[in-house]
Formats: C-alpha cells, structure tokens, sequence
C-alpha cells in the first residue's frame, strides 16, 4: 500500500526552515534523484498543503511515498521562481513533473552561429535554428528587457542581414552607442567575434569575466585619456551590473 507519510514528515521537520518568499523546492527520493520539481509565491504555504490536505491524486500520494529530502531555493519574485522552475524541469526531467517538460512556450534569446555578424534575437517555439539558444525566460517582457540592456553592453546589432550585407551605412543604433556597426563596416570581424563570445559568457554564467574585462579596457582607456571611450565603457559596466540585479536565484 502506498503512504504519503514518509514525505510528508519530511516537509514538516523542514517547515519551520523555510522563509516566507518565492521560490523553488524540488522533493528528492533515497538516491538523490529529483522526483518533483515545483514553484510557488509563498513557499511555506504550498509546502503546508502537502501536509494538510487528507488526500491526494494518486500520482502526488507516489511522490510523497518515496521523498526523503526536501530543498529549496528562494527568488527575488514569482517570475523567477517559475524560470527556475522551467529550467530545473528541463535538466532534470523529474518523473512526477507532467508539465513544463515540453518548454517550447517559453521565450528564449537566440544567437545564430551561421552568420560573420550574429545578432541577439527573441525565440519562441522549436529549436530548429542553427545556433545558441540562452533561457528559457519567464515571459517576452523578461527577454526584451534583457536584450535591450545586453545591445547597450555587447553592441551586437539588431538590424537585418540585408543591411549588414549592403554594408553602405550604420544603423541608427550605431548612433545611440548600442551597436558596433557592422551595417556600416565600422567593426571587422574580428573584433565583432570577440563582443560576441564576451555576450555568450555573460549568458553562460561568466558574468564577472565579462565585468573584469570591461573594467581593464575602462581603466585603460582614461589613463590614455580618451574619456569618451572610458565613459561609455563605464555606462556599459553599469548595464550590465543592472542585468545581474534582476538575475538573482538564492540558493538555500
């Protein structure tokens, strides 16, 4: 016979540990594989229905059956709580998940590789395309907020590759310092390569090599007093670190 009174144990030793915030909490079996993976807007809350609710469906009554570890990651808001969620669900393919494993629904930024000049781009829907694929992110807004931010910092264009391929004048982004116009061929392809692989390490995770980086061309540059160029390195520097508030995941 199956009982859910193993795992439910288990959440109540845990309870009085668990902040009141959003976030993550994943139920693990004996072994440490991750059986379930789930989000919420008050951890302790959804936690407390494990508990309190007499009956289950029989799915979550297996779940519980075999939970011997609770763990928990909490967020900065419920919008992080549920990208966590989906890319938790999508590494791990916990086996009481039913949804979320499909995340074609999620937006994702996307880099093509087959392109001299790559541009960052939001994706939604089958990963057909040549190239990196970055997220997946909680919602369009997400992405756009974080592609306008990543132009000002990579300078990685936006414009389309028939402009890129005429080649005969920047785009306005070139003026208003978001992109290093390739469109105009005021950058080789050389020196693009490197802003592209500086953006793939900052949506890889290696956001304090990017930050290091910037800061040695910063100082660099105003102690050869070109102050134009160590001011908009600095402006870039900011935007980046404004990238990383909004990114924060906590673990526990």
């Amino acid at each position: 016979m199956i009982s859910s009174d193993i795992g439910k144990e288990v959440i109540k030793k845990e309870l009085p540990l668990v902040p009141k915030l959003p976030g993550v909490y994943r139920m693990l079996n004996s072994k440490g594989e991750i059986l379930y993976v789930g989000k919420a807007k008050n951890l302790p809350n959804r936690l407390k229905s494990y508990v309190s609710e007499k009956s289950h469906i029989i799915r979550t009554e297996r779940m519980l059956s075999q939970t011997k570890r609770l763990e928990i990651t909490t967020t900065s808001n419920e919008s992080e709580a549920l990208l966590l969620e989906a890319n938790l669900i999508k590494k791990f393919k916990p086996k009481f998940n039913i949804l979320l494993r499909d995340d074609k629904s999620f937006p994702y930024i996307f880099m093509s590789n087959e392109h001299e000049f790559p541009r960052l781009e939001k994706h939604r829907g089958a990963k057909n395309k040549t190239g990196r694929y970055y997220g997946p992110f909680a919602s369009a807004g997400a992405v756009n907020r974080t592609l306008n931010t990543l132009q000002k910092v990579f300078l990685l264009r936006s414009c389309s590759d028939k402009e890129v391929e005429a080649g005969d004048r920047p785009c306005l982004n070139y003026h208003l310092k978001r992109c290093s116009g390739p469109c105009g061929r005021k950058i080789n392809k050389e020196d693009y390569k490197l802003l592209v692989n500086a953006a793939d390490d900052f949506l890889t995770g290696k956001s304090n090599k990017v930050q290091e980086t910037l800061s040695l061309q910063m100082k660099q540059a105003s102690e050869e007093m070109e102050f134009e160029l160590a001011a908009s390195l600095r402006d870039r520097i900011r935007a980046l670190a404004q990238v990383q508030s909004i990114q924060g995941i906590n673990p526990r």
